[in-house]
């Protein structure tokens, strides 16, 4: 085998980037088309292996031919830049007259996989699915009909999920509609939680024989036990009282969820609703509750009637709390806990910081309980990763003039005072701008929005503005004002209204338009969302690990005490804007799915106009 047919069993292999080494140093060696024939080739390895760099650089060196193979295989690999910049109409335009050409056959496979990405794209899934159906009928290698699947359910996953249940009610090829109806299913479930199991479970014996069941077998979709789930659940939440908006908010949230699983399961769940200010109390309305045959309860959620319940009981049927206990209360077995505990939040600070390559920080919090459990937390976790906290401060919410905490924090009253005693020495004016401290590489700055805003902007007055800022969500208020001031900070926040997955995108806006009065309180319909998967997660696992969802609040895990903890989103104010921040990674920032190849009631209070955020915490 000659040296380019090492570079055709390198590309077979999935070798791309040696296989387009072989190819541009025999193209150095040719000249005139063979050269360029040498050249394309090695772009489309390039582009196989997500070299954009190197592929647009070699591709810029040609022009386009006039007819041929060089043609094709240019022709080809201008679409597939087009798909990397997420422009199906360009791809379309290239693709769509070079398909109805005569190519051989390694020339059409090309084509028509381009093809099916950009319709992919174009939000015509039907059109890409057939398209690959087709185009696996052409290939007689298991291997090569493999790949081909993986394209095929790449595209799916991809696709909206709306999309792909109206192509799957008109699609009239069996194969085609499978795998419309289980890319549906995927899309919808982000493959995971009660309806995507069971949902998989009714769709393979719809299609025993489909070839999508390869595809599965890839996945790890949950079997026996796991497929399990209550067929009684109740809900233990304030519907009445202050907490009623809370209440409301999160059984919204539980019930989306319900709805949107419940044509994955083999029969309808009952859900029950029990209001803990009417029963009397937590242990009361879980008495009614167990009583009325409820195999899996949820709630309650202030955090005294979760130590109520944990104190007055023992937990015949399993519970999940949405609140946790004290840190050195014992919950009983059977308690599960999960909160949107800002604690947590305070902790992913000090991890997203180390992982930004900062290891020496300033804090900057509140004078109260909540301040001081946010710093502990911070402090905590900042140091077992290898960071130093340099200087802390805490400022009073009362008083919107933070300067002198400010100054003292970036050791700005030494500069002046240095300042004084030069002035003084010398006897006479001295040009001079106050020097804050140059050790410190960022601030955790734990805040509400309104103080959030004063002391951003009083930053940027005090020399400091230069510093990054990382924050908890409450700096995120929803309260219709103008987060200008906010623009650089950075904060972790639930998915859900930061930076929702798929299966989740289109619900926030969803909820806000049918409960604009729970505007403000997305992150308690998220709570609610993830309650319901988590019930299934929990009832199945017996007491042992559950399996880590990547939920609307953030990625979901239990740790050994029985609390559910969260790997939380991050975003960051651009022109007054969230924007969402990606995990810091080596992977290309850009990549395209088409490459060819005191508790969570922080948020209950921000419900509440009337509430502050300092105050709101007294309740937990």
């Amino acid at each position: 085998m000659g040296v380019e047919g090492r570079a055709e069993r390198a590309a077979d292999n999935e070798d791309h980037a040696d296989a387009a080494s072989i190819y541009i140093g025999l193209a150095g060696e040719a000249s005139g088309t063979e050269r360029d024939r040498l050249t394309l080739l090695a772009v489309e390895q390039w582009l196989m292996a997500n070299d954009m760099t190197r592929a647009r650089s070699a591709f810029n060196t040609l022009g386009k031919p006039a007819a041929g193979e060089n043609l094709w295989l240019w022709s080809a690999n201008r679409a597939a830049f087009s798909l990397h910049d997420n422009d199906a109409d360009a791809a379309l335009a290239i693709i769509e007259p070079l398909s109805r050409e005569p190519l051989p056959l390694e020339h059409r496979l090309r084509v028509e996989a381009l093809r099916a990405d950009a319709w992919f794209l174009q939000g015509d899934p039907a059109r890409a699915v057939e398209l690959l159906v087709q185009r696996e009928s052409w290939l007689t290698r298991k291997r090569d009909r493999e790949r081909n699947q993986q394209r095929l359910w790449r595209g799916l996953l991809a696709s909206n999920p709306q999309n792909l249940r109206t192509a799957a009610d008109v699609a009239s090829n069996p194969e085609v509609r499978g795998w419309l109806t289980l890319g549906s299913l995927a899309a919808s479930t982000g493959q995971q939680g009660m309806g995507w199991s069971n949902g998989v479970q009714r769709w393979q014996s719809a299609y025993p024989a489909h070839p999508g069941n390869t595809v599965l077998g890839d996945l790890e979709i949950p079997s026996g036990r796991a497929l399990d789930y209550p067929r009684q659940i109740a809900l233990l939440l304030p519907l009445s009282g202050s907490a009623a908006s809370a209440g409301e908010a999160i059984q919204n949230g539980f019930f989306g969820a319900y709805f949107a699983a419940a044509g994955g399961l083999d029969d309808r769940q009952s859900i029950r609703v029990y209001d803990v200010v009417s029963e009397g109390s937590a242990s009361a309305a879980y008495a009614t509750a167990v009583a009325d045959g409820a195999e899996f309860v949820v709630g309650p959620l202030l955090r005294q009637n979760v130590t109520e319940l944990a104190n007055d009981i023992l937990v015949p049927v399993p519970v999940l709390t949405l609140n946790y206990l004290a840190d050195d209360a014992l919950a009983p077995p059977g308690l599960y806990q999960f909160s949107l505990a800002p604690e947590d939040e305070a902790a992913a600070v000090a991890q997203r910081a180390i992982l930004d390559g900062h290891t020496r920080a300033l804090a900057l919090v509140p004078s109260n309980t909540l301040g001081r459990r946010l710093f502990a937390s911070f402090a905590t976790a900042f140091e077992a990763l290898g960071g130093t906290v340099l200087d802390s401060r805490s400022y009073t919410t009362e008083n919107p003039d933070y300067s002198n905490t400010i100054e003292d924090l970036m050791a700005l009253s030494g500069s002046v005072k240095r300042y004084q005693r030069l002035r003084a020495n010398i006897g006479g004016p001295l040009q001079f701008d106050p020097r804050r401290r140059q050790d410190a590489e960022f601030i955790f700055l734990a805040a509400d929005a309104p103080s959030g805003r004063l002391i951003k902007s009083q930053l940027k007055f005090h020399y400091s503005g230069d510093l990054p800022v990382y924050s908890t969500s409450s700096i995120y208020a929803m309260d219709g004002r103008s987060d200008s001031d906010l623009n650089g900070v950075m904060f972790a926040d639930a998915p859900w209204l930061i930076d929702p997955q798929p299966w989740i995108s289109e619900l926030p806006a969803m909820y806000a338009e049918h409960w604009p009065q729970h505007r403000r309180l997305g992150r308690l319909h998220a709570m609610g969302y993830d309650a319901y998967h988590l019930v299934g997660l929990l009832f199945s696992s017996d007491g042992h690990s559950m399996r880590e969802y990547d939920g609307a609040t953030g990625r979901l895990y239990l740790d050994n005490d029985g609390r559910v903890h969260r790997y939380l989103a991050w975003a960051q104010f651009l022109r007054g804007v969230p924007t969402p921040l990606r995990e810091p990674a080596a992977a290309p920032d850009d990549e395209s799915p088409f490459d060819e190849a005191d508790n969570g009631l922080t948020d209950v209070s921000s419900g509440t106009e009337a509430d502050t955020w300092t105050r709101s915490q007294q309740a937990l």
